[in-house]
């Protein structure tokens, strides 16, 4: 791994932490984890049940990414978010221990101007204009 490459993982760190909060959960209740291409994946057990019920959308999510830690329901659905995951990561790679702040900061600009807090959030347009 090379130096800048290095400075990237420390820099995102304090967001990775909060994605490897949930690898034990998910792993001991029957998920899988693995590493994709510098990225720790982790799909199932728990997880399904938390990204299902566990945030702010009524129909809860499919995958959400943290630093490079990416949390999805199940296998098939983080193949078919992986690009849109992989926008996420950079974008955390870029703001580091400020992505989590300004990731809901985007969302509560987008409430207050009558927009979808989810779908308006301008980390999410870029995420979903961008993935392949």
């Amino acid at each position: 791994m090379g130096f800048v490459r290095l400075l990237i993982y420390v820099w995102t760190l304090p967001t990775t932490a909060v994605g490897l909060v949930f690898l034990p959960a998910a792993v001991c209740t029957g998920g899988r984890a693995r590493w994709v291409d510098g990225l720790l994946e982790v799909h199932g057990g728990l997880l399904r049940w938390m990204l299902r019920h566990c945030t702010v959308l009524s129909d809860g999510v499919s995958a959400i990414t943290f630093g490079h830690v990416v949390l999805a329901q199940d296998r098939w659905l983080l193949d078919a978010t992986r690009s849109h995951e992989r926008i996420h990561v950079r974008q955390a790679e870029r703001w580091g221990p400020l992505f989590i702040p300004a990731y809901l900061s985007a969302s509560l600009i987008a409430l207050l101007r009558g927009q979808r807090p989810y779908r308006d959030n301008v980390f999410e347009r870029e995420a979903y204009d961008n993935a392949r």
